[in-house]
């Protein structure tokens, strides 16, 4: 790959751009020529999806979409990103582990306590090994720098959430690979605005993009031969990802004062990594809040998700999918546009949008409820 670049260095092609260009175009492709292989293994060993307590289907479908991403991201990334696999030695490692975890859990179903020992053990690797954490909170609650200890114990929860944050939110069609997609396209666009030094991650954006995207192909299909789910295996390396590169960004505005690296300043970088992930952020804490007050477990089954909801308007998989996205596109819009307001107030702004929209559903079904009774 480096006598490639040189190459195209002596010819005046800008590397970044072919890098972006062809990640983009193998991680489609891969993702794309991979899925209907799974899918006739899937149908030929039975490693479907059951309909349950929470399904929004009601046929057996293949879930080991997951693989075909995990395949996509793992070749593309290590040649056209190869700089973060050498920068963050236990990155590639992480990415395995999780792949086993996922595939074990989307075919035999693995207890809850296994995983998130697994899931642990992944943050730990990342976050200690690969010194990914969160080391400041720029103001939040009159809190900036935090200390070593207690930076390892909040990036470590904070992967966990993300991870099955992002396994929660996939309940529907196109909810969990759409809103991944926005979610690498805007950390994308902010990787590429920040400069050169940040072009790998801007790089593995892209190549995350394209394999999500390929695998939408078939998730949104109308044809239940070439449709297939994620699974676990999928949502939970998109959610292990999207908070690899939401911590990368927050990092990039702490001034580490050193020579090699530029210096940016936006206080309220960590509460745009929050719009940004806001809907699986929301989705789960509002979820974990309904079952505690209804004196539940937080891990019980149930259908209060905002996706949910949605479909007890009688929407469809797609329009649901999408008015969510726009609604949380919306949220991100006002956390850019604030962007430079007190940042404990932005949060609270935030927050309040965020939890807001997860209860717009309710207000129309009741309205609705209201309608035909008066009718």
């Amino acid at each position: 790959m480096k006598n490639f670049e040189l190459f195209l260095t002596q010819s005046g092609i800008p590397i970044f751009y072919v890098k972006v260009g062809l990640g983009f175009l193998f991680s489609f492709l891969i993702t794309y020529f991979s899925v209907p292989t799974i899918i006739k293994i899937s149908r030929r060993k039975n490693l479907m999806d059951e309909p349950g307590v929470r399904s929004s289907h009601l046929r057996k479908i293949p879930n080991l979409g997951g693989i075909a991403i995990f395949y996509s991201i793992g070749i593309s990334a290590s040649i056209f990103a190869y700089e973060l696999f050498d920068l963050y030695k236990f990155l590639f490692a992480s990415l395995v582990i999780l792949l086993y975890i996922g595939v074990m859990d989307d075919v035999v179903v693995m207890r809850a306590y296994k995983k998130l020992v697994v899931q642990i053990i992944v943050s730990l690797l990342i976050v200690v090994g690969s010194d990914i954490r969160i080391r400041s909170l720029f103001g939040i609650f009159g809190i900036y720098e935090i200390s070593y200890f207690i930076s390892i114990i909040f990036s470590v929860i904070t992967f966990i959430i993300l991870i099955n944050a992002f396994n929660l939110i996939d309940g529907i069609d196109g909810l969990a690979g759409g809103y991944s997609v926005i979610c690498s396209a805007l950390f994308g666009i902010s990787y590429y605005r920040l400069g050169e030094y940040n072009y790998p991650l801007v790089v593995l954006s892209v190549i995350i993009i394209g394999a999500v995207l390929a695998f939408l192909y078939y998730n949104l299909s109308n044809y239940r031969t070439s449709k297939i789910f994620m699974g676990d295996t999928g949502s939970m390396l998109l959610g292990f990802l999207l908070a690899f590169t939401s911590i990368c960004f927050i990092d990039i505005f702490i001034d580490k004062k050193l020579p090699d690296i530029p210096r940016y300043h936006l206080q309220s970088a960590p509460v745009v990594a929050v719009a940004i992930l806001i809907l699986p952020i929301v989705d789960t804490l509002n979820v974990i809040i309904v079952r505690i007050i209804n004196k539940k477990s937080p891990f019980d089954a149930d259908k209060n998700h905002i996706h949910h909801k949605l479909l007890k308007l009688n929407l469809t998989h797609r329009r649901s999918s999408f008015y969510i996205i726009v609604y949380y596109l919306f949220v991100v819009t006002i956390a850019y546009y604030f962007r430079h307001i007190n940042v404990n107030l932005l949060l609270l702004i935030i927050l309040f949008l965020g939890f807001f929209g997860a209860y717009i559903p309710d207000f129309i079904y009741v309205l609705k409820n209201n309608k035909k009774t008066n009718n």
